[in-house]
């Protein structure tokens, strides 16, 4: 049994979770949920992608316009305030 096991948020398996715990019976151990299979050279070339991403757009970009996005990020931060 895990030292401190994530509570559900349904009531009815929230009591039945406190019995099990207060009788010392073993709870059932969480697995996670089954998704859709992903094409592993898919997931491959998207990674290869994901990782040269942002470095590779930094440098294409010019000071004058990396200075305009970080100006209209700022303005998008304060903007709520």
């Amino acid at each position: 049994m895990a030292k401190n096991p994530k509570r559900p948020r349904d009531p009815n398996m929230l009591a039945k979770m406190i019995v099990d715990m207060s009788t010392g019976a073993d709870l059932p151990q969480e697995t996670a949920p089954a998704g859709p299979e992903k094409n592993a050279a898919a997931v491959a070339l998207g990674r290869l992608g994901g990782l040269k991403g942002g470095k590779a757009r930094a440098d294409s970009l010019t000071p004058e316009k990396r200075s305009d996005i970080a100006k209209a990020a700022a303005a998008k931060r304060w903007e709520a305030k």
